[in-house]
Protein backbone atom coordinates (compact mmCIF):
# COMPACT_ATOMS: atom_id res chain seq x y z
CA UNK A 1 0.00 0.00 0.00
CA UNK A 2 2.47 2.25 0.80
CA UNK A 3 4.77 1.65 -2.30
CA UNK A 4 1.26 2.47 -4.64
CA UNK A 5 0.48 5.39 -2.51
CA UNK A 6 4.06 6.94 -3.54
CA UNK A 7 3.82 5.78 -6.90
CA UNK A 8 0.70 7.80 -7.49
CA UNK A 9 1.94 10.89 -8.45
CA UNK A 10 4.56 9.47 -11.02
CA UNK A 11 2.11 7.33 -12.55
CA UNK A 12 -0.15 9.81 -12.68
CA UNK A 13 3.08 12.13 -14.65
CA UNK A 14 3.65 9.72 -17.07
CA UNK A 15 0.51 8.57 -17.97
CA UNK A 16 -0.31 12.72 -18.94
CA UNK A 17 2.74 13.14 -20.47
CA UNK A 18 2.85 10.39 -22.90
CA UNK A 19 -1.42 10.47 -23.28
CA UNK A 20 -1.26 13.75 -24.04
CA UNK A 21 0.52 13.25 -27.35
CA UNK A 22 -2.34 11.00 -28.63
CA UNK A 23 -4.87 14.00 -28.10
CA UNK A 24 -3.14 16.51 -29.71
CA UNK A 25 -5.36 16.50 -33.13
CA UNK A 26 -8.60 15.82 -31.39
CA UNK A 27 -7.62 19.15 -29.14
CA UNK A 28 -6.45 21.02 -32.32
CA UNK A 29 -9.60 20.54 -33.68
CA UNK A 30 -12.00 21.35 -30.86
CA UNK A 31 -10.15 24.45 -29.42
CA UNK A 32 -9.05 25.34 -32.98
CA UNK A 33 -5.53 25.19 -31.41
CA UNK A 34 -2.65 26.03 -34.33
CA UNK A 35 0.85 24.17 -34.36
CA UNK A 36 2.16 26.83 -31.64
CA UNK A 37 -0.42 26.04 -29.09
CA UNK A 38 0.06 22.26 -29.74
CA UNK A 39 3.30 23.01 -28.51
CA UNK A 40 2.61 25.05 -25.95
CA UNK A 41 0.39 22.70 -24.40
CA UNK A 42 3.01 19.84 -24.39
CA UNK A 43 5.69 22.37 -23.21
CA UNK A 44 3.74 24.30 -21.22
CA UNK A 45 3.80 20.98 -18.51
CA UNK A 46 7.33 20.87 -19.19
CA UNK A 47 8.50 24.81 -18.66
CA UNK A 48 7.02 24.97 -14.86
CA UNK A 49 7.89 21.27 -14.42
CA UNK A 50 11.63 22.18 -15.08
CA UNK A 51 12.22 25.62 -13.55
CA UNK A 52 10.73 24.76 -10.51
CA UNK A 53 12.32 21.05 -9.69
CA UNK A 54 14.70 21.98 -7.63
CA UNK A 55 12.49 24.75 -5.46
CA UNK A 56 10.45 21.46 -4.98
CA UNK A 57 13.01 19.97 -3.60
CA UNK A 58 13.97 22.35 -1.32
CA UNK A 59 10.35 22.95 -0.15
CA UNK A 60 10.09 19.41 0.44
CA UNK A 61 13.69 19.68 2.78
CA UNK A 62 12.19 23.32 4.78
CA UNK A 63 8.22 22.18 5.25
CA UNK A 64 8.53 17.99 5.17
CA UNK A 65 8.40 15.67 2.31
CA UNK A 66 5.30 14.52 2.97
CA UNK A 67 3.40 18.06 2.88
CA UNK A 68 5.23 18.40 -0.36
CA UNK A 69 4.03 15.19 -1.77
CA UNK A 70 0.27 16.18 -0.73
CA UNK A 71 0.26 19.80 -1.25
CA UNK A 72 1.99 18.58 -4.95
CA UNK A 73 -0.61 16.47 -6.03
CA UNK A 74 -3.21 18.89 -4.31
CA UNK A 75 -1.69 21.86 -7.45
CA UNK A 76 -1.28 18.47 -10.04
CA UNK A 77 -5.37 17.52 -9.66
CA UNK A 78 -6.43 20.83 -9.66
CA UNK A 79 -4.27 21.37 -12.91
CA UNK A 80 -6.03 18.75 -13.80
CA UNK A 81 -9.37 19.38 -13.77
CA UNK A 82 -8.69 22.88 -15.23
CA UNK A 83 -7.12 21.02 -18.15
CA UNK A 84 -10.63 18.53 -18.43
CA UNK A 85 -12.88 21.86 -18.41
CA UNK A 86 -11.23 24.11 -20.29
CA UNK A 87 -12.95 26.25 -22.76
CA UNK A 88 -9.90 27.43 -24.94
CA UNK A 89 -6.26 26.76 -25.83
CA UNK A 90 -5.06 29.92 -23.98
CA UNK A 91 -6.92 28.25 -20.78
CA UNK A 92 -5.44 24.62 -21.62
CA UNK A 93 -2.39 26.18 -21.86
CA UNK A 94 -2.77 27.33 -18.13
CA UNK A 95 -3.91 24.51 -16.38
CA UNK A 96 -0.68 22.53 -18.04
CA UNK A 97 1.53 24.91 -16.15
CA UNK A 98 -0.53 24.75 -13.26
CA UNK A 99 -0.06 20.83 -13.60
CA UNK A 100 4.01 21.35 -13.92
CA UNK A 101 3.59 23.39 -10.91
CA UNK A 102 2.45 20.34 -8.72
CA UNK A 103 4.40 17.71 -10.31
CA UNK A 104 7.60 19.91 -9.40
CA UNK A 105 6.45 19.65 -5.83
CA UNK A 106 5.87 15.98 -5.57
CA UNK A 107 8.31 14.41 -7.75
CA UNK A 108 11.48 15.16 -5.70
CA UNK A 109 9.47 14.23 -2.30
CA UNK A 110 8.05 11.00 -3.55
CA UNK A 111 11.58 8.98 -2.97
CA UNK A 112 12.55 10.64 -0.24
CA UNK A 113 9.34 9.68 1.72
CA UNK A 114 10.17 5.76 0.34
CA UNK A 115 13.73 6.04 1.60
CA UNK A 116 12.37 6.76 5.02
CA UNK A 117 9.82 4.58 5.41
CA UNK A 118 12.34 1.99 5.12
CA UNK A 119 15.19 1.05 7.03
CA UNK A 120 16.72 -1.91 5.66
CA UNK A 121 19.05 -1.67 2.53
CA UNK A 122 17.83 -4.90 1.21
CA UNK A 123 14.11 -4.25 2.00
CA UNK A 124 14.42 -0.91 0.45
CA UNK A 125 16.36 -2.03 -2.87
CA UNK A 126 13.46 -4.19 -3.80
CA UNK A 127 10.81 -1.57 -3.01
CA UNK A 128 13.06 0.35 -5.21
CA UNK A 129 12.12 -1.98 -7.82
CA UNK A 130 8.90 -2.67 -7.47
CA UNK A 131 8.32 1.36 -7.82
CA UNK A 132 10.31 1.48 -10.71
CA UNK A 133 8.33 -1.10 -12.73
CA UNK A 134 5.17 0.23 -11.54
CA UNK A 135 6.10 3.46 -13.43
CA UNK A 136 7.40 1.73 -16.06
CA UNK A 137 4.94 0.58 -16.91
CA UNK A 138 2.90 3.52 -16.43
CA UNK A 139 4.75 5.37 -19.24
CA UNK A 140 5.04 1.88 -21.40
CA UNK A 141 0.99 1.91 -21.22
CA UNK A 142 0.38 6.03 -21.54
CA UNK A 143 -0.35 6.10 -24.88
CA UNK A 144 -2.07 3.05 -25.36
CA UNK A 145 -4.81 4.29 -22.64
CA UNK A 146 -4.59 7.79 -24.00
CA UNK A 147 -5.72 6.43 -26.93
CA UNK A 148 -8.41 4.53 -25.55
CA UNK A 149 -9.31 7.09 -23.22
CA UNK A 150 -9.61 9.52 -26.52
CA UNK A 151 -11.66 7.38 -29.02
CA UNK A 152 -13.71 6.02 -26.40
CA UNK A 153 -14.32 9.52 -24.25
CA UNK A 154 -12.79 12.53 -25.89
CA UNK A 155 -9.74 14.25 -24.85
CA UNK A 156 -10.93 15.74 -22.21
CA UNK A 157 -11.21 12.44 -20.09
CA UNK A 158 -7.36 12.08 -19.87
CA UNK A 159 -7.27 14.70 -17.56
CA UNK A 160 -10.03 13.63 -15.32
CA UNK A 161 -8.65 10.42 -14.99
CA UNK A 162 -6.32 12.26 -12.61
CA UNK A 163 -8.69 13.03 -10.02
CA UNK A 164 -9.76 10.22 -8.56
CA UNK A 165 -5.78 8.74 -8.90
CA UNK A 166 -4.71 12.10 -6.80
CA UNK A 167 -7.08 12.37 -4.25
CA UNK A 168 -6.57 8.66 -3.42
CA UNK A 169 -3.09 9.78 -2.97
CA UNK A 170 -3.39 12.09 -0.80
CA UNK A 171 -5.31 10.38 1.51
CA UNK A 172 -3.50 7.24 1.58
CA UNK A 173 -0.36 9.31 1.79
CA UNK A 174 -1.60 11.09 5.08
CA UNK A 175 -3.07 7.53 6.34
CA UNK A 176 0.55 5.60 5.49
CA UNK A 177 3.20 7.52 4.88
CA UNK A 178 5.59 8.39 7.69
CA UNK A 179 6.74 12.36 8.18
CA UNK A 180 10.29 12.51 8.13
CA UNK A 181 11.32 15.27 9.73
CA UNK A 182 11.64 18.63 8.24
CA UNK A 183 15.83 20.37 7.18
CA UNK A 184 15.79 23.97 7.00
CA UNK A 185 17.53 25.39 4.23
CA UNK A 186 17.32 28.43 2.29
CA UNK A 187 15.16 28.53 -0.91
CA UNK A 188 17.28 30.95 -2.98
CA UNK A 189 14.27 32.20 -4.32
CA UNK A 190 15.90 34.80 -6.52
CA UNK A 191 17.73 32.24 -8.20
CA UNK A 192 14.93 30.29 -8.77
CA UNK A 193 12.85 32.99 -9.95
CA UNK A 194 15.52 34.07 -12.32
CA UNK A 195 16.37 30.65 -13.91
CA UNK A 196 12.44 30.03 -14.17
CA UNK A 197 12.40 33.68 -16.26
CA UNK A 198 15.15 32.87 -18.18
CA UNK A 199 14.01 29.71 -19.67
CA UNK A 200 10.17 30.94 -20.08
CA UNK A 201 11.56 33.78 -22.19
CA UNK A 202 13.54 31.17 -24.02
CA UNK A 203 10.65 28.87 -24.60
CA UNK A 204 8.37 32.06 -25.92
CA UNK A 205 11.36 32.46 -28.71
CA UNK A 206 11.30 28.87 -30.03
CA UNK A 207 7.95 28.31 -30.16
CA UNK A 208 5.99 31.81 -31.10
CA UNK A 209 9.28 33.10 -33.04
CA UNK A 210 7.92 30.53 -35.99
CA UNK A 211 4.70 32.10 -36.18
CA UNK A 212 5.28 35.64 -35.32
CA UNK A 213 8.61 35.98 -36.96
CA UNK A 214 12.18 35.89 -35.98
CA UNK A 215 12.46 39.70 -36.46
CA UNK A 216 9.39 40.79 -34.41
CA UNK A 217 9.34 43.45 -31.79
CA UNK A 218 8.60 40.45 -28.92
CA UNK A 219 10.67 37.88 -30.04
CA UNK A 220 13.21 39.67 -29.72
CA UNK A 221 12.32 41.24 -26.26
CA UNK A 222 12.49 38.13 -24.95
CA UNK A 223 15.65 36.92 -26.16
CA UNK A 224 17.04 40.00 -24.94
CA UNK A 225 15.11 38.72 -21.62
CA UNK A 226 16.09 35.21 -21.52
CA UNK A 227 19.80 36.22 -22.15
CA UNK A 228 19.71 38.95 -19.45
CA UNK A 229 18.51 36.85 -16.76
CA UNK A 230 20.49 34.12 -17.49
CA UNK A 231 23.71 36.48 -17.18
CA UNK A 232 22.35 37.35 -13.64
CA UNK A 233 21.65 33.98 -13.08
CA UNK A 234 25.30 32.95 -13.53
CA UNK A 235 26.79 35.96 -11.63
CA UNK A 236 24.36 35.40 -8.75
CA UNK A 237 25.14 31.58 -8.34
CA UNK A 238 29.06 32.52 -8.84
CA UNK A 239 28.58 34.94 -5.47
CA UNK A 240 26.37 32.90 -3.52
CA UNK A 241 26.86 31.56 -0.13
CA UNK A 242 24.86 28.71 -0.60
CA UNK A 243 24.44 27.88 -4.59
CA UNK A 244 21.33 26.16 -5.78
CA UNK A 245 23.88 23.44 -7.50
CA UNK A 246 27.09 22.78 -5.03
CA UNK A 247 30.02 24.22 -6.62
CA UNK A 248 31.55 20.92 -5.87
CA UNK A 249 30.01 19.32 -8.99
CA UNK A 250 30.80 22.14 -11.21
CA UNK A 251 34.33 21.15 -11.92
CA UNK A 252 33.37 17.39 -12.52
CA UNK A 253 34.13 16.37 -15.92
CA UNK A 254 31.71 13.28 -15.50
CA UNK A 255 29.02 15.24 -13.95
CA UNK A 256 29.41 17.94 -17.05
CA UNK A 257 28.98 15.06 -19.35
CA UNK A 258 26.02 13.33 -17.96
CA UNK A 259 24.26 16.37 -18.22
CA UNK A 260 24.80 17.29 -22.10
CA UNK A 261 23.82 13.41 -22.46
CA UNK A 262 20.49 14.01 -20.12
CA UNK A 263 19.42 17.06 -22.38
CA UNK A 264 20.37 15.70 -25.60
CA UNK A 265 18.29 12.44 -24.65
CA UNK A 266 15.24 14.10 -23.84
CA UNK A 267 15.74 16.53 -26.86
CA UNK A 268 15.44 13.38 -28.88
CA UNK A 269 13.11 11.22 -26.71
CA UNK A 270 10.29 14.16 -26.83
CA UNK A 271 10.67 15.52 -29.92
CA UNK A 272 10.25 12.48 -31.79
CA UNK A 273 7.40 11.73 -29.94
CA UNK A 274 5.72 14.90 -30.63
CA UNK A 275 6.84 14.54 -34.28
CA UNK A 276 5.50 10.90 -34.60
CA UNK A 277 2.55 11.79 -33.10
CA UNK A 278 1.38 14.52 -35.32
CA UNK A 279 2.76 12.41 -37.92
CA UNK A 280 0.03 9.03 -37.40
CA UNK A 281 -2.45 11.75 -37.43
CA UNK A 282 -2.34 14.24 -39.66
CA UNK A 283 0.08 12.90 -42.31
CA UNK A 284 -1.71 9.44 -42.40
CA UNK A 285 -5.14 9.75 -41.11
CA UNK A 286 -4.27 7.69 -37.81
CA UNK A 287 -6.96 7.78 -34.30
CA UNK A 288 -5.75 8.65 -31.46
CA UNK A 289 -5.67 4.58 -30.57
CA UNK A 290 -3.38 4.00 -33.79
CA UNK A 291 -0.82 6.29 -32.56
CA UNK A 292 -1.39 5.12 -28.96
CA UNK A 293 -0.75 1.75 -30.52
CA UNK A 294 2.37 3.18 -32.59
CA UNK A 295 4.15 4.84 -29.58
CA UNK A 296 3.87 2.01 -27.88
CA UNK A 297 6.83 -0.63 -28.59
CA UNK A 298 9.19 2.64 -28.41
CA UNK A 299 8.23 2.99 -24.10
CA UNK A 300 8.08 -0.68 -24.06
CA UNK A 301 11.49 -1.07 -25.94
CA UNK A 302 13.14 1.77 -23.63
CA UNK A 303 11.71 0.08 -20.39
CA UNK A 304 13.25 -3.00 -21.01
CA UNK A 305 16.32 -1.80 -22.23
CA UNK A 306 16.91 0.40 -18.93
CA UNK A 307 16.55 -3.20 -17.02
CA UNK A 308 18.86 -4.74 -19.17
CA UNK A 309 21.98 -1.68 -19.45
CA UNK A 310 21.96 -2.85 -15.51
CA UNK A 311 23.94 -5.77 -16.31
CA UNK A 312 26.20 -3.98 -18.58
CA UNK A 313 27.13 -1.07 -16.25
CA UNK A 314 27.91 -3.68 -13.20
CA UNK A 315 29.98 -5.62 -15.73
CA UNK A 316 31.78 -3.01 -17.65
CA UNK A 317 31.21 0.59 -15.57
CA UNK A 318 28.83 3.59 -16.86
CA UNK A 319 31.09 4.54 -20.26
CA UNK A 320 30.40 1.41 -22.65
CA UNK A 321 26.84 1.66 -21.70
CA UNK A 322 27.02 5.70 -22.51
CA UNK A 323 29.21 5.55 -25.63
CA UNK A 324 26.94 2.37 -27.52
CA UNK A 325 23.28 3.92 -26.67
CA UNK A 326 24.47 7.22 -27.72
CA UNK A 327 26.31 6.48 -30.75
CA UNK A 328 23.34 3.82 -31.45
CA UNK A 329 20.86 6.46 -31.22
CA UNK A 330 22.74 8.99 -33.24
CA UNK A 331 23.03 6.17 -35.83
CA UNK A 332 19.14 5.13 -35.81
CA UNK A 333 17.91 9.09 -36.36
CA UNK A 334 20.53 8.99 -38.96
CA UNK A 335 18.70 6.40 -40.44
CA UNK A 336 15.60 7.68 -40.32
CA UNK A 337 16.53 11.01 -42.15
CA UNK A 338 15.91 8.78 -45.10
CA UNK A 339 12.40 8.63 -44.18
CA UNK A 340 10.05 9.69 -46.65
CA UNK A 341 6.17 11.40 -46.75
CA UNK A 342 5.46 7.74 -48.71
CA UNK A 343 7.06 5.63 -46.22
CA UNK A 344 4.97 3.25 -44.79
CA UNK A 345 4.18 4.36 -40.71
CA UNK A 346 5.32 1.22 -39.41
CA UNK A 347 8.41 1.51 -41.46
CA UNK A 348 9.07 5.19 -39.55
CA UNK A 349 7.59 3.37 -36.05
CA UNK A 350 10.40 0.53 -36.31
CA UNK A 351 13.36 3.31 -36.89
CA UNK A 352 11.97 5.14 -33.66
CA UNK A 353 11.76 1.63 -31.96
CA UNK A 354 15.32 1.39 -32.71
CA UNK A 355 16.11 5.20 -31.15
CA UNK A 356 14.49 4.19 -27.87
CA UNK A 357 16.40 0.72 -27.68
CA UNK A 358 19.48 2.79 -27.68
CA UNK A 359 18.64 5.82 -25.64
CA UNK A 360 16.93 3.20 -23.01
CA UNK A 361 20.68 1.51 -22.77
CA UNK A 362 22.51 4.70 -22.21
CA UNK A 363 19.67 6.16 -19.24
CA UNK A 364 20.96 3.81 -16.13
CA UNK A 365 24.16 4.21 -17.04
CA UNK A 366 24.04 8.46 -17.38
CA UNK A 367 22.42 8.52 -14.08
CA UNK A 368 24.48 6.40 -12.69
CA UNK A 369 27.74 8.42 -13.20
CA UNK A 370 25.52 11.82 -11.95
CA UNK A 371 25.11 10.22 -8.89
CA UNK A 372 28.68 8.62 -8.66
CA UNK A 373 29.40 12.40 -9.56
CA UNK A 374 27.71 13.65 -6.66
CA UNK A 375 28.66 11.21 -3.66
CA UNK A 376 26.58 10.90 -0.93
CA UNK A 377 27.14 14.21 0.42
CA UNK A 378 25.51 15.43 -2.96
CA UNK A 379 23.51 12.78 -4.21
CA UNK A 380 20.09 14.79 -3.51
CA UNK A 381 21.81 18.05 -5.67
CA UNK A 382 22.80 15.96 -8.42
CA UNK A 383 19.98 13.89 -9.00
CA UNK A 384 17.87 17.46 -9.22
CA UNK A 385 19.99 19.04 -11.34
CA UNK A 386 19.92 16.31 -13.54
CA UNK A 387 16.38 15.83 -13.91
CA UNK A 388 15.84 19.38 -13.99
CA UNK A 389 18.21 19.49 -16.81
CA UNK A 390 16.33 16.73 -18.76
CA UNK A 391 13.06 18.52 -18.36
CA UNK A 392 14.91 21.58 -20.08
CA UNK A 393 15.77 18.75 -22.88
CA UNK A 394 12.00 17.82 -22.98
CA UNK A 395 10.85 21.61 -23.25
CA UNK A 396 13.94 22.11 -26.09
CA UNK A 397 12.93 19.23 -28.13
CA UNK A 398 9.54 20.01 -28.70
CA UNK A 399 9.85 23.43 -29.63
CA UNK A 400 12.78 22.19 -32.06
CA UNK A 401 10.49 19.88 -33.32
CA UNK A 402 7.35 22.22 -33.56
CA UNK A 403 9.99 25.05 -35.29
CA UNK A 404 10.58 22.85 -37.62
CA UNK A 405 7.02 21.67 -38.46
CA UNK A 406 5.97 25.08 -38.47
CA UNK A 407 8.63 26.12 -41.45
CA UNK A 408 8.52 23.06 -43.55
CA UNK A 409 5.21 21.86 -44.82
CA UNK A 410 6.15 18.48 -46.48
CA UNK A 411 6.18 15.30 -44.25
CA UNK A 412 9.46 14.42 -45.77
CA UNK A 413 12.09 16.91 -45.04
CA UNK A 414 10.27 17.66 -41.43
CA UNK A 415 11.39 13.83 -40.95
CA UNK A 416 14.99 14.52 -42.57
CA UNK A 417 15.27 17.62 -40.88
CA UNK A 418 13.80 16.51 -37.43
CA UNK A 419 16.16 13.43 -36.81
CA UNK A 420 19.22 15.04 -38.66
CA UNK A 421 18.65 17.76 -35.74
CA UNK A 422 18.33 14.43 -33.22
CA UNK A 423 21.72 13.01 -34.95
CA UNK A 424 23.89 15.81 -34.57
CA UNK A 425 22.88 16.28 -30.60
CA UNK A 426 23.28 12.82 -29.41
CA UNK A 427 27.19 12.95 -31.65
CA UNK A 428 27.66 16.05 -29.34
CA UNK A 429 26.54 13.95 -26.14
CA UNK A 430 28.97 11.32 -27.38
CA UNK A 431 31.89 13.13 -27.61
CA UNK A 432 31.48 14.95 -24.40
CA UNK A 433 30.98 11.38 -22.92
CA UNK A 434 34.41 10.23 -24.89
CA UNK A 435 36.76 13.62 -23.05
CA UNK A 436 34.84 13.72 -20.24
CA UNK A 437 33.88 10.03 -18.52
CA UNK A 438 36.98 7.87 -18.80
CA UNK A 439 37.11 5.87 -15.50
CA UNK A 440 34.27 3.47 -15.88
CA UNK A 441 32.42 3.49 -12.38
CA UNK A 442 29.91 1.01 -11.54
CA UNK A 443 26.57 2.01 -9.74
CA UNK A 444 25.34 1.30 -6.51
CA UNK A 445 23.18 -1.93 -6.08
CA UNK A 446 19.88 0.17 -4.89
CA UNK A 447 20.58 2.84 -7.78
CA UNK A 448 20.11 0.73 -10.42
CA UNK A 449 17.07 -0.77 -9.09
CA UNK A 450 15.75 2.63 -9.71
CA UNK A 451 16.88 3.24 -12.87
CA UNK A 452 13.54 1.87 -14.71
CA UNK A 453 12.00 5.05 -13.57
CA UNK A 454 14.67 7.16 -15.41
CA UNK A 455 13.56 5.72 -18.34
Amino acid sequence: MLLLTLAIGFVMAMIDVTAVNTALSAIAIDLEVPLSGLVWVVDGYTLTFAALLLAGGALADRYGARRAYQGGLAVFVLGSVLCALAPGGGALVAARLLQGCGAALFMPSSLALLMHAVDDERQRARMFGLWSALVSAAATVGPLAGGLLVETFGWRSIFWLNLPLGVAGIVLTGWRAPAPPSHPRSLGLISHGLGAGALASLAFVLIDGPELGWTAPPVLAALATAMLLGVLLVRRERRAAQPVLPRALYGSAPFRAALVTGLMINVATFGQLFVVSLLMQQGHGIGALGTGLAILPMTAAAGIMNVLSGRAIAAYGTRMPLLAGLGGGAAAALLLTGAAAQTPPWLVVMGGTLLFVALGFAIPAMTATVMGAGGKALANSAGAALNANRQVGALLGVALAGTILHAVPDWGLRLALVYGAIAAGLACAWLAVWHGVRQPAAAPAALLADQVMEG
